[in-house]
C-alpha cells in the first residue's frame, strides 16, 4: 500500500512539482490548492499516474477549512505520513511604505498561518503513530531580510522557520521530524507578483521547481534516524 502525502499549493510551481515528484517516487498524494483547474492540470500532467494523486479545494488561509479537509483526508485515505507545506504568495506593492493591510494579512494567512494550520491538522495522527516528516518550503528571505522580498513575506517566512525549529523541539522524541528549505530565486509563477517581473533570461538563470522538488524528495526519504533540519538551496 501507497503512504500518503498531502501538499500545499499543489496547483503551480514547487507545490506542483512536488506532487509529481512523489507521485513518480510511489507516494500517493493529495494536492491542496485553492484553484480546481489548477488542481486538475497537475493531475493530467501525472500522466498514467494521475489516479494517485487527489485534488481537494482548499483554502489554507481557513482554519476551518483545513480541518475539515484534514477530517476527510484521514476519513477517506488513511493516515498522512509526509506534509509538505509549499503553498506562498506575495504582492507587488510590497515595500513599508506602499504595503497595504489587507495584502499584509493574506501574506500572512498562506506563508504562515496556513502552514500552521495544516500542522495542527496532521500533526496529531503523525505523533500518535509515532512517525511523520513535515517539510516547509520557507526561503532565503527566511534567512536574511531583503527589499526585494519585502518585510510581510520576511516576517511570514522567518516565522515559518521558527515552527519549523518547534515542531523539531517538541516532536523529534516522537517520531516526528520537520525540515525547512531555504530556497534563492526558483522560476515560478510568484515571480509574476514581483514589482519588476523578471525576463525570461532572467527566469533561466534561476533554479526550477522540480530542483526544490527534489530537495523534499531527499529529506522524505531518508531514514527516519536522520532529519535534515535546515536546507539552504540557491541558483549556481
Amino acid at each position: 500500500m501507497k503512504q500518503l502525502a498531502v501538499v500545499t499549493g499543489g496547483g503551480s510551481g514547487v507545490g506542483q512539482a512536488t506532487v509529481l515528484a512523489l507521485v513518480n517516487a510511489g507516494w500517493s498524494v493529495v494536492a491542496l490548492g485553492r484553484r480546481r483547474s489548477a488542481l486538475e492540470e497537475t493531475r493530467s500532467l501525472a500522466g498514467s499516474l494521475a489516479d494517485c494523486v487527489t485534488a481537494m479545494e482548499c483554502d489554507i488561509g481557513q482554519q476551518e477549512s483545513v480541518r475539515e479537509v484534514g477530517r476527510r483526508i484521514e476519513a477517506g485515505l488513511g493516515s498522512v505520513e509526509v506534509l509538505v507545506n509549499a503553498a506562498g504568495t506575495n504582492a507587488p506593492q510590497r515595500a513599508l511604505e506602499v504595503l497595504s493591510d489587507t495584502d499584509y494579512r493574506a501574506m500572512m494567512d498562506t506563508n504562515l498561518n496556513g502552514a500552521y494550520y495544516c500542522v495542527q491538522a496532521f500533526l496529531p495522527g503523525m505523533r500518535n503513530r509515532g512517525s511523520g516528516t513535515i517539510v516547509n518550503i520557507i526561503s532565503d528571505a527566511g534567512k536574511q531580510a531583503s527589499p526585494k522580498a519585502g518585510p510581510a513575506y520576511v516576517m511570514s517566512k522567518f516565522g515559518l522557520a521558527g515552527l519549523t525549529q518547534a515542531i523539531n523541539a517538541e516532536e523529534r522524541t516522537r517520531g516526528v521530524r520537520a525540515i525547512g528549505i531555504f530556497p534563492g530565486d526558483i522560476n515560478t509563477p510568484l515571480l509574476n507578483r514581483r514589482p519588476v517581473v523578471p525576463d525570461e533570461a532572467a527566469r533561466a538563470r534561476m533554479m526550477q521547481p522540480e530542483d526544490i522538488a527534489a530537495c523534499v524528495l531527499l529529506a522524505v526519504q531518508l531514514p527516519s534516524r536522520a532529519v535534515i533540519e535546515e536546507l539552504i538551496i540557491r541558483p549556481r
